[in-house]
């Protein structure tokens, strides 16, 4: 996994658009209690079923893994 310039302020952007994005499909609603854990989570697996995201192989799904995928995510939006 190569590590990118500015992953922590994408990962926060990539967690505003994610939230953004399930609401606006209807399919999630997050509360302020839920944890950005949670979030990335949710977020990730979301992406990988509508197929905006490739699926990292299920042995080597890690939290570490989900915030460098949505991350990547991230910095591709406009």
């Amino acid at each position: 996994m190569k590590k990118i310039k500015n992953e922590k302020e994408l990962l926060k952007k990539a967690i505003t658009e994610g939230v953004k994005y399930g609401e606006a499909r209807g399919v999630v609603e997050f509360e302020p209690t839920d944890s950005a854990t949670e979030k990335i989570e949710y977020i990730y697996r979301l992406l990988v079923h509508d197929k905006v995201i490739q699926a990292i192989p299920e042995d080597q799904v890690s939290q570490k893994a989900m915030r460098h995928k949505i991350a990547i995510w991230a910095s591709k939006l406009k």
